[in-house]
Formats: structure tokens, C-alpha cells, sequence
């Protein structure tokens, strides 16, 4: 007789308990402490007096099988196959017996894989798709990670920093990357341009005109055809008009900038969460190895390593010395850039369809 098999459950997360490793599941809620014992690796003790092994390692977000599989294989021998992935696209390997430990990193090390990541290190750096995936990057956004972390793999693999550290890249200036204690996103300094003999047979227009955040886009004639034309001072030239309408291209080789933003701050254990304030823009989009947007990054994170106290986030850093004192000591420069002055909105939706208030 054939079994009868489960139906799908269309709604709702899965059960995480069958895929938790048996001590997770038998104390759950139970756990007593935790500890550090290196780089990488996390020991969490329960009241049973159970003892919980994780070893974290890097990857490079961007997995092919053949890697995902050697990753698979390697806790199999030697975690009881028993992994699972960081919301960093880390991989952290649970095992029960400390003897498995060195094993395992010398496992994972011969195969090129970096242990490290936890407690007051440098975080393997989340970014957007890029060109993978995206249909609107400016640039690579994985590019840019690859080439930071071989600079800042020692301060991955090490606990050196006053506190943890997250550095996000993000292909566009929508940002998907969230927010960090450094971001990387790509900065577009010129509206759109048009071409005006394919948007029509391209574009569905109504769905470009609502694309746009700010009403910057409205329906016009040129030339005989239906198109679309942009009013350049509303535009804050984020590029959303663009999936919708390829015809409205926005990249540029030489106007397509990367701008650095530092502060972000998803958590609220010791203040509000905070957004990333701008601290460099204009900087160089150079492929494949973005040498200027490099150095920028660890010159702040220099400056934050030598005065940022014990456990103060990058934000709390700055917020402690203040916006001048921070300039000074990272030595970048304050232009009119740096200053939120745009009230368009208030004057530009209100004149739309769009909002009223």
C-alpha cells in the first residue's frame, strides 16, 4: 500500500524544531550561559549541564553547488550534519563534543573556508544581488564584497574591533542592503536618459509614472510618439523608473558614483535602532576591485578602532565625539552634499495625484 503523503502547508513558517540540532530541542529555553572560546567558535552550556558547540565560517554569499555541496559534506564528517546559515550568509556547524572541534576548523581552513566572525569582529559583509539578479544595479554590489573582505578578512578572522561591525553593500540607491555600521551604496548623478523611439513598444507608461517615489515622470508626446519625460528638478535620480522602462537608462560609466554612509544600527540593546547618515560621496564605480571605496572603508574603521570605546557600535562612537570631531579624525571632507536640505516633496506631491495633504 502506498503511503499517503502529507499535504503542503500553504501558509506559515515550517517547524523549525526538526531542524534544530537534538540539544537545541531538548533545552530549549534552558540554556544556563555562553562563552568564547576563540574566534569563530561559541560554546553554549544549559542548566542539564549540556554543552552546545558552534563553529562559524565565511562564505561568499554568492554560493555555486559544487561549494554548497563541500560545505554539506564537511558537517556531515564532521557535525553530524547538523548546519545551518546566518542571516550574514554565514555558515555555523552545531556539534556536541568539544574533541570535534579542532577537527572541524582544520577541516574547514585546508579548504579555504576563513573561521570567524563572532563577538567584536568584522562581519562578513550583506549585500544585494547586483547584476546577479537585480533588474536595477548600478553596480556589482557582490564585486564590491569580494574586494573589501581580501582586504578585511584579518578583522573577520579576529576580535580586534571595539565592538561588532556590519558593513552592507547595495547596487542601487533603494537600498535593499538595509542599514549598517557601514554601508557602501551606489549613488546615480544625473536623471535618466531617454530614448524615446522604444519607450513606447517597451514601457507600460501608467506603471512607470507610479514607479517613481517623488512625481517626477509624467506622460508626454515627443516627436509624434507616445513617451515619457522627466522633470530634473524633482528627480533624486534613484533609478527606480528604470526596471519598468529599460529605455530609461541610468547607468553610467562616468556618472554612476559609490557613496559611503556609516551609523546604521538595526539593534536597540543599548539605544534606538539609527539610520546610516552620507559621510562620502562621488566615489570613484571601478571594477573589478573598487580600490578607493577600499581604502575609504578602512581608514573609518582605523579611526574607529583607535577611539571608539569598549563595546560602543559605530554610531555610539560617533554620537559620543560628536559630527565635527568625527570629520576631523577620519579625515573626509564636509561638502554641501553631506546637508538633507531637499523639501521638494512637501511643494512637487502635493500637485500630484500621488499624496495630498
Amino acid at each position: 500500500m502506498a503511503t499517503q503523503m502529507r499535504e503542503a502547508i500553504e501558509s506559515g513558517c515550517p517547524d523549525g524544531f526538526q531542524y534544530m540540532h537534538p540539544l537545541s530541542v531538548k533545552n530549549f529555553g534552558q540554556w544556563k550561559f555562553h562563552t568564547h572560546p576563540r574566534p569563530g567558535v561559541l560554546m553554549h552550556e544549559a542548566y542539564s549541564g549540556d554543552q552546545l558547540w558552534t563553529v562559524r565560517c565565511g562564505t561568499q554569499r554568492i554560493l555555486d553547488v559544487f561549494t554548497l555541496r563541500k560545505l554539506c559534506d564537511i558537517g556531515d564528517d564532521y557535525a553530524d550534519g547538523h548546519i545551518h546559515f546566518t542571516i550574514r550568509s554565514n555558515v555555523e556547524y552545531l556539534i556536541d563534543d568539544e574533541a570535534k572541534v579542532a577537527p572541524l576548523i582544520d577541516k574547514l581552513e585546508a579548504e579555504g573556508f576563513v573561521v570567524g566572525g563572532t563577538q567584536n569582529s568584522v562581519a562578513m559583509i550583506a549585500h544585494t544581488q547586483g547584476w546577479l539578479h537585480c533588474d536595477i544595479p548600478g553596480t556589482d554590489a557582490s564585486g564590491v564584497v569580494k574586494s573589501m573582505m581580501d582586504e578585511l578578512i584579518d578583522e573577520f578572522r579576529n576580535t580586534n574591533m571595539p565592538n561588532r561591525v556590519h558593513i552592507t553593500t547595495s547596487c542601487c540607491q533603494i537600498n535593499c542592503g538595509g542599514q549598517g555600521d557601514i554601508a557602501i551604496n551606489v549613488q546615480h548623478t544625473k536623471p535618466p536618459k531617454i530614448n524615446h523611439d522604444l519607450v513606447a513598444n517597451v514601457c507600460e507608461r501608467p506603471s512607470v509614472v507610479a514607479r517613481c517615489p517623488v512625481a517626477a515622470i509624467r506622460p508626454a508626446l515627443v516627436n509624434g510618439k507616445n513617451s515619457l519625460e522627466v522633470d530634473e528638478k524633482k528627480c533624486i535620480c534613484c533609478g527606480a523608473c528604470y526596471p519598468p522602462c529599460p529605455p530609461m537608462q541610468i547607468n553610467d560609466a562616468e556618472h554612476t558614483k559609490l557613496a559611503i554612509w556609516v551609523g546604521g544600527n538595526h539593534s536597540n540593546a543599548r539605544g534606538k535602532p539609527t539610520f546610516h547618515k552620507l559621510v562620502a560621496s562621488g566615489i570613484p564605480n571601478n571594477p573589478p576591485r573598487w580600490p578607493e571605496a577600499t581604502a575609504m572603508v578602512k581608514h573609518i574603521l582605523k579611526a574607529y578602532k583607535e577611539g571608539a570605546r569598549d563595546w560602543e557600535r559605530i554610531n555610539e562612537w560617533i554620537e559620543r565625539i560628536g559630527w565635527p570631531r568625527f570629520f576631523e579624525v577620519t579625515n573626509l571632507p564636509f561638502t554641501k552634499y553631506h546637508i538633507d536640505n531637499w523639501r521638494g516633496a512637501r511643494a512637487k506631491l502635493n500637485s500630484s495625484t500621488h499624496i495630498r495633504f
